[in-house]
């Protein structure tokens, strides 16, 4: 009886199952569960110099580490198109090149003797430098971290690899079709020019010198144009100093003006990039969505949870477990921070059924106005958002890195704090509201990345196509020995 028993739980817990012995154990769903805690997360320090430069401390003492990062404002959408690249070669030769003092290489050997880390990055609205190491090493990392800082060097010869590691991407950039099909979707919803969506070119990297490299160090690393975030093992009163003692008498600089960028979408129609030695298709419908400044930010994130979001999304239930159409489908209305973000709605087919997969999300979306997302799919919705987003935050790093955020966008510091609460209060008529809002088929372009020869019906069926050419742009003489262009 015993091992019937023993052999009964395992046999229940390996399928998912509930054990009923005698009639005493209840059924799961009446197990009661507590509402979410209010969410109070631990509260950086803000610091404003003098000079202007914005310092959170957040202290975590935790483990015997400390971790810092500066946020730069300027980034590749401030270069102008002819010099496209040159943010990706500045934040990568920032830290090879070294400083006045050190090569990189001996910052290398220096850095890995202390098992610790100095590194620079560039993105589309700014460049980052940070370092990361153990609390007893932290005087002589941060003398690294402010040297690099203030006397990059930018030495020709880490020019000249970090280019041809470029020259490298840009030759492979057409080998794998998601990666095609999320670029060419970028020039769809944002337009081929919009600095959003535009990448290097051969001749553009090529056109990127040393003098450029200085003059963009020059024009926007000042105090002002920095927030400067620690967490770790520290004293924040002696942290507070520190910092102070460093960049204190740093003088202000110019404020760079935000670039002016035009949002031009393409005209709404079928697009094809035809890719021959595939046998799947990567499938886009985009547009322009919106930002988190928006008052219907919250009704849209529990939207797009629940129309795209997962595997209990509306999408992935019915296009993928029901039809057995997709290998993977989902997506919703884009919120970017400072700029419209991309709707688009995503999937991935065989080559055989690609018309009948975009007849079957113009099927979902014009659902959406006679089944609207109900009670049901709310509730599991906002039950996805809510029980994960604590984990988005669950250390102080993470919650440092989300308030600098805030910072460097111009959004209140107490934005984390309030969307708990935000997202709770989105009703059934507030979704529904967002959905017809924003989702408009008619107003979205197709992007089919695929092979022709082996879908179901023409492209055409759905209406005319404009093919799309990615041929890569032949590189000037001479910097590419004998490559060229490629597809």
């Amino acid at each position: 009886m015993k091992r019937t028993l023993i052999a009964l739980f395992v046999f229940t817990f390996l399928i998912g199952g509930s054990v009923h012995i005698w009639g005493q154990a209840e059924p799961w769903k009446d197990v009661p569960i507590p509402p979410l805690h209010a969410f109070h997360p631990p509260q950086p320090k803000r610091i404003v110099l003098p000079n202007g430069m914005v310092i959170f401390l957040q202290e975590d003492h935790e483990l015997p580490l400390i971790h810092g990062v500066a946020r730069i404002r300027g980034g590749d959408r401030a270069v102008p198109a002819s010099k496209s690249g040159l943010i990706d070669i500045y934040g990568e030769v920032w830290r090879t090149g070294g400083t006045k003092a050190q090569t990189g290489d001996q910052l290398d050997d220096y850095l890995e003797q202390r098992a610790a880390r100095v590194e620079t990055g560039g993105g589309e609205d700014s460049t980052t430098i940070n370092w990361s190491c153990l609390k007893a090493d932290q005087d002589d990392v941060f003398k690294v971290f402010q040297d690099l800082l203030l006397n990059p060097e930018f030495r020709a010869d880490k020019i000249e690899i970090a280019k041809k590691g470029m020259y490298d991407a840009i030759s492979r950039r057409n080998d794998e079709p998601d990666a095609i099909a999320g670029r060419e979707a970028a020039k769809l919803a944002y337009g081929a020019t919009n600095p959003y969506a535009r990448v290097p070119e051969y001749a553009t990297v090529a056109a990127v010198t040393r003098q450029d490299l200085i003059d963009w160090h020059h024009t926007y690393v000042h105090p002002n144009n920095i927030i400067l975030g620690v967490v770790g093992d520290f004293d924040p009163a002696a942290m507070e100093a520190r910092l102070r003692q460093a960049f204190g008498s740093w003088p202000k600089g110019p404020a760079p003006k935000d670039p002016e960028i035009a949002f031009t979408p393409a005209k709404p129609g079928n697009y094809l990039v035809e890719k021959t030695d595939v046998n799947q298709s990567n499938i886009y419908l985009v547009t322009l969505g919106t930002t988190r400044r928006n008052p219907d930010y919250y009704a849209i994130s529990v939207f797009n949870e629940a129309f795209g979001g997962g595997f209990s999304s509306r999408l992935f239930s019915d296009i993928r477990t029901a039809k057995g159409l997709a290998y993977a489908v989902g997506g919703g209305i884009g919120t970017a921070w400072d700029h419209p973000g991309m709707l688009r709605l995503i999937m991935s087919t065989k080559s055989q059924s690609t018309v009948e997969s975009i007849q079957a999300l113009d099927e979902e979306i014009a659902d959406l106005a006679k089944k609207p997302i109900d009670d049901v799919e709310i509730k599991r919705a906002k039950d996805a958002i809510l029980n994960s987003f604590i984990f988005r935050f669950d250390s102080p790093g993470k919650v440092l890195q989300e308030k600098m955020l805030y910072e460097f966008y111009g959004y209140p510091l107490d934005f984390l704090e309030k969307y708990q609460t935000a997202i709770e209060k989105v009703t059934k008529e507030d979704v529904a509201r967002v959905a017809a809002k924003y989702i408009h088929r008619d107003q979205m372009s197709v992007l089919v990345v695929g092979n022709t020869s082996e879908f179901d019906k023409p492209l055409s069926s759905v209406g005319p196509v404009n093919k799309i050419d990615i041929t890569i742009p032949a590189a000037p003489p001479g910097i590419m020995g004998d490559q060229g262009a490629q597809q």
